[in-house]
């Protein structure tokens, strides 16, 4: 993997002296800061660290301000309509009486596309499985069954947001609709479980292959990368007289969900509730061996042997934890930062090389404007314990994001550098909305991705993390849409189209929305 990440750069903070705590551990946890000011620390335009990149054999993108974007500089979009994308159903398919994949309800759902369209919908969301494409043997692609469900789209007059999924939904889909990982992939991963990612406790699911075999050429004789590349060279291929004309942007998985994240809240198997913490997914032995070869590098060889003992589990809150406070032990020790950025800086290293490869394929069409077409990827959006020093959430699902330092600069700059629009969540929530007790700010992050997002001159695309049809919540996604301190989104993305949108309190919600953001301002 050819990942070309320079230095480091990031904020540090000073604390008020007179910050106040609320030490009733019931309430919030008592290392909540409440009063930081950011102090951007450089030195001859450089962010200067102790730290050498540890991010395995490869280096963190460079933070400098000076560096140069692939973006080109947005026009100002402040009088721009949004387009809205609705995203198909999660059982937009299912297994017919001989076994074979189908599309459900064909009927009804041609109907619901012209019923959106006729509201105003500008295009349709459709996850293109893996799973689905590439099921029972390498290099066997079939595109049948998306051939059928592009053309109906496209005959209702409706675009096409085109998500290129190589995670599974089965953990995520409550036995609806579950799309499994290709079964050729899972007959490797049964003789060796090191293929996904997997807890301290030796636990996990094949929701997503480990980062830690992007280049080890395990499956068949590829690399996880060679897998993805071969993958959207196929589908352009297919699909290259829709490109720039019905299909407007192409979204790329990096991740559990298609977001560039670890798996450390894992909800659908169990072991994972809300508010919990999580906890890092690096014990593959892969990814332990590259971690290995890091402290090395730091001549810390006895830093390579696990990773933090003292992260509390899943379901732990960060009081209490001894590596989400600040004691010697923590975050904030040596052994805490070099972890920490280690984690990070490979989830960052695994982005450059997947855009990277999409980026080359697309081009061709990006630099023609008749076939113009938007390459996008997902960050997730973890905004339980945001107001909290350390950040825990983020933390276990590989954000290196806390009060002392911004995590999605350097996540953020690599879409930049690959020209690719950053889709980001939590538009309709409010921090009013959420549970007091886990100090949640999801405006907070979303104010956070905003900003950084407008620095590194990027594309932003929305979309909601809860199903909202009420007015209140359409209304707060307008208003982040249009947010005066940030660019306009490019378009927005609702998850999703199901029974209760059409039922006719909604509808009548909706509809109002949809060409509320679909009309120039």
């Amino acid at each position: 993997m050819a990942c070309k990440c320079g230095g480091r750069g990031g904020f540090y903070y000073t604390v008020n002296a007179e910050a106040s705590f609320d030490r009733d551990s019931t309430k919030t946890p008592e290392f909540l800061l409440r009063n930081v000011s950011a102090i951007r620390i450089f030195r001859n335009g450089f962010f200067r660290s102790k730290w050498r990149s540890v991010a395995g054999n490869h280096r963190i993108l460079s933070m400098d301000a000076r560096e140069k974007s692939r973006s080109t500089i947005l026009k100002s979009s402040k009088d721009k309509r949004v387009p809205i994308f609705v995203m198909m159903p999660v059982d937009t398919f299912a297994v017919d009486a001989s076994g074979s994949l189908r599309i459900r309800k064909i009927k009804a759902l041609t109907v619901s596309l012209k019923a959106l369209k006729l509201a105003g919908v500008h295009g349709i969301g459709v996850e293109v499985w893996w799973g689905i494409v590439e099921r029972f043997s390498p290099f066997d692609y079939n595109w049948s069954l998306y051939e059928e469900l592009f053309k109906l789209i496209s005959d209702s007059g409706l675009k096409l947001h085109v998500a290129l999924s190589f995670h599974s939904k089965i953990h995520s889909s409550n036995g609806k609709g579950g799309v499994s990982l290709p079964l050729w992939i899972l007959e490797i991963g049964d003789a060796n479980k090191d293929i996904y990612y997997r807890d301290r406790h030796g636990l996990s699911n094949n929701d997503y292959l480990t980062l830690g075999v992007d280049e080890v050429p395990l499956l068949s004789g590829r690399t996880a990368l060679q897998c993805y590349e071969d993958f959207m060279l196929s589908f352009v291929n297919k699909f290259e007289s829709f490109i720039g004309s019905v299909i407007e942007e192409i979204s790329i998985g990096l991740g559990p969900s298609g977001e560039l994240r670890y798996p450390a809240h894992p909800f659908g198997d169990g072991r994972w509730k809300f508010p919990g913490i999580g906890e890092f997914q690096c014990y593959d032995k892969y990814m332990m061996e590259d971690l290995k070869l890091a402290a090395c590098r730091e001549r810390k060889p006895q830093w390579g042997d696990r990773g933090p003992q003292n992260a509390g589990c899943y379901n732990s809150l960060p009081s209490g934890v001894p590596f989400f406070e600040e004691g010697q032990e923590s975050f904030l020790s040596d052994y805490g930062r070099f972890f920490l950025e280690w984690y990070s800086g490979r989830l960052i290293c695994h982005a450059d090389a997947i855009l990277a490869k999409a980026a080359k394929i697309l081009k061709k069409y990006q630099e023609n404007e008749q076939t113009s077409v938007t390459l996008v990827a997902k960050i997730g959006g973890i905004y339980w314990w945001y107001q909290t020093v350390s950040h825990p959430a983020e933390l276990t699902a590989g954000y290196y994001n806390t009060a002392l330092r911004d995590g999605y600069d350097p996540v953020i700059s690599v879409l930049s550098r690959h020209g690719a629009a950053l889709h980001i969540p939590c538009l309709e929530m409010m921090d009013s909305e959420t549970p007091p007790t886990y100090l949640c700010s999801p405006e907070g992050l979303l104010k956070q991705i905003q900003s950084v997002s407008k620095k590194r001159i990027i594309n932003l695309i929305g979309r909601n993390t809860t199903e909202r049809l009420d007015k209140t919540g359409l209304w707060k996604i307008h208003s982040n849409c249009y947010h005066s301190q940030a660019e306009v989104v490019r378009s927005f993305t609702y998850f999703r189209m199901n029974d209760s949108i059409f039922r006719v309190e909604n509808w009548n919600n909706f509809v109002p929305f949809v060409r509320m953001m679909s009309t120039d301002l």
